[in-house]
């Protein structure tokens, strides 16, 4: 008998065409409406991290047994109700880690050559390229990476093909690669001109870049968060960069979103919609990964 699996969030259509293809799965497609009826009686929930499931949620679906999501990041579950169901987790770790390190070198280059800037000044007919002395190569800037994982091992890597010498803060690993380890976060803001995110969300990393955190970084600096909203507090940076503390901020994720906020008019400031992941190459990875590790739960629990 098919085991029944619900795609409950908007996930890559390659993913649901191969889930539906696949006879082991009765599919249903549920993507509006509380999540406990969007699960209903299915053995397998397909969702994303933008979905909350909470305890609340788990205890309403009794013949839920695993939840797939084709992302590193697991904060919207709450793992410890799914532990006490037995509940398996699927997931990928750093399958969109490439595209994410990718974003993040690009916004490194804009940010310091001040891309930005020139863009609306050419576009209102201002053609200003003689000073060159606020504009530096990459090899110039000291890199300072919160997280050494998938994702800040790669900018690690892609940091030094552009001749910079990247250091890291992350106290969980310990083979850092190409990047020198620094023993604490405090000693890797005084010490960078580029501090860029890329740590999970926890209950340690929760607000672990704000007010006082900003007040160590160097005054000029750059910061990028393409980690999770949660870990930086966005008013305290934002007020760093209006107050000139922060010479650019670059932000992929936030607490909410889309954001239920004004931002300001400012050329230092790149946003984006938590794009990072968002290549056609980490998706396709991401379908293809995640449609076999749920067949490879599917043949390993038959009954």
């Amino acid at each position: 008998m098919p085991k029944k699996l619900a795609v409950v969030s908007d996930v890559e259509r390659a993913l649901v065409e191969l889930l539906r293809e696949d006879r082991r799965f009765s599919v249903a497609v549920r993507t509006t409406g509380p999540m406990e009826e969007r699960i209903g009686d299915a053995e397998i929930a397909v969702t994303r991290t933008v979905n909350r499931i909470t305890r609340a949620v788990l205890s309403a679906v009794p013949r839920l047994r695993v939840i797939a999501q084709g992302t590193s990041g697991l904060d919207n579950i709450d793992l410890a109700a799914a532990s006490e169901r037995g509940i398996d987790i699927l997931t990928l770790p750093g399958v969109n880690a490439n595209a994410v390190a990718e974003l993040v070198i690009g916004i490194v280059i804009a940010m310091t050559r001040t891309v930005p800037l020139y863009t609306r000044q050419v576009t209102s007919g201002i053609w200003r390229r003689e000073d060159c002395t606020t504009r530096h190569e990459l090899r110039h800037y000291s890199l300072g990476i919160v997280g050494h994982g998938n994702v800040g091992s790669r900018v690690s890597r892609m940091a030094t093909a552009f001749g910079m010498k990247p250091h890291a803060y992350d106290p969980y690993i310990a083979d850092f690669g190409a990047a020198t380890p620094v023993d604490s976060l405090e000693q890797l803001l005084a010490n960078s001109d580029i501090v860029t995110l890329h740590v999970p969300l926890t209950d340690e990393t929760r607000g672990m870049i704000g007010e006082r955190q900003l007040r160590r970084m160097r005054r000029g600096s750059f910061l990028i968060n393409a980690a999770r909203g949660e870990v930086l507090d966005l008013d305290a940076a934002l007020a760093a960069l209006a107050s000139d503390h922060l010479g650019g901020l670059a932000v992929d994720v936030f607490d909410r979103e889309p954001p239920q906020r004004a931002f300001p008019d400012d050329p230092r400031l790149v946003l984006t919609p938590h794009i990072g992941g968002g290549t056609f190459e980490a998706k396709r990875d991401a379908a293809e990964l995640l449609y076999a590790r749920i067949v490879e739960w599917a043949e390993r629990n038959r009954n």
